[in-house]
């Protein structure tokens, strides 16, 4: 049996509540399939269009309400994950049911300790909530010094937040014990909780926004998993994308990886940081592997049959 991190994309979740219920019902069977074949599942999650439409719309509200309080964006993520885990952990038991299998599941709202001294806060660069004005952007920025508005693709001018590194996962022996005693776990939602540490041991959330995959890399290394599952919307990873030359490739060492992410072979926006964090976690203990692969053909993926698999040497 292998122990298995499955990280799936926030945009295959779709934009509206009854979207989500419905592309969750569709993709449990693929999850389930894994735990079929005999493996034990820890599930992560993006929340970059969640976490975007509940941000504008706090803040929508409290501009133009002052009893609707104005939420930052650590509880914003805290929110993503709840919303987020509770279709996905129902999802997962109604297939649970209908295979008739003994598991259960659990979503931890989960926190990831990053470095307040990661060069990331100094150069802010993910866009988050709503668009504004050059000038409310500016006013905004004197009322809080700490804010860094920006114009965004000719869009209007939106606050940017700190992309850090992630650490260490402040949840991680909850989350051992819930494996412990054949739950599913839904964890790291949206990359986690940005959260630092002070002096007395105490955490407390800061503007950040943790890649989804770096955090699901991060999450599959601290709990011993043998496989890290990058889902997305291809079936395999592709070099000359787009071009008559194009080739999918069944696996690659993470040497290889890394010269085709320096010949430019992966988009920065979409494919390259799901390689990174595919090479970080295949170099974090000997014979683990990650693979890219489709939510559909995951099950596949565990056979060879599918995907690209991302191996350390």
């Amino acid at each position: 049996m292998a122990r298995i991190v499955i990280a799936l994309g926030g945009n295959a979740l779709g934009n509206t509540p009854a979207e989500q219920r419905e592309r969750l019902d569709e993709a449990a069977p693929s999850l389930i399939g894994l735990i079929k074949q005999g493996h034990e599942i820890i599930v992560s999650h993006g929340n970059g269009p969640q976490v975007g439409m509940i941000k504008l719309g706090l803040d929508t509200a409290a501009e133009i309400n002052d009893k609707v309080a104005s939420f930052p964006l650590p509880e914003c993520t805290a929110l993503s994950q709840g919303y987020i885990g509770f279709h996905l952990q129902n999802a997962i038991l109604r297939e649970l049911r209908k295979e008739k299998m003994p598991w259960y599941v659990a979503t931890v709202i989960t926190q990831m300790e990053v470095d307040k001294n990661d060069p990331a806060f100094q150069n802010p660069t993910k866009p988050i909530g709503a668009f504004y004005t050059e000038e409310e952007a500016k006013r905004l920025m004197a009322e809080n010094p700490g804010r860094v508005y920006r114009e965004d693709a000719g869009r209007g001018w939106r606050q940017m937040v700190a992309s850090p590194k992630p650490l260490d996962i402040v949840e991680r022996e909850s989350i051992l014990n819930l494996l412990d005693h054949e739950f599913i776990v839904i964890a790291c939602g949206g990359g986690g909780i940005p959260v630092v540490k002070d002096a007395d041991g105490d955490y407390s959330g800061v503007d950040a926004v943790i890649d989804k995959d770096f955090a699901s890399a991060k999450l599959a290394e601290l709990v011993g998993a043998d496989y890290l599952f990058i889902l997305t919307a291809v079936d395999r990873v592709c070099i000359n994308f787009g071009r008559p030359d194009q080739k999918e490739l069944m696996e690659m060492s993470v040497d290889e990886a890394r010269e085709y992410a320096a010949q430019g072979q992966f988009a920065p926006g979409s494919m390259l940081p799901k390689v990174e964090a595919a090479i970080s976690f295949a170099e974090s203990g000997a014979g683990r592997r990650a693979v890219i692969a489709s939510l559909e053909k995951a099950p596949l993926a565990m056979k060879g049959e599918s995907g690209t698999a991302i191996y350390s040497k």
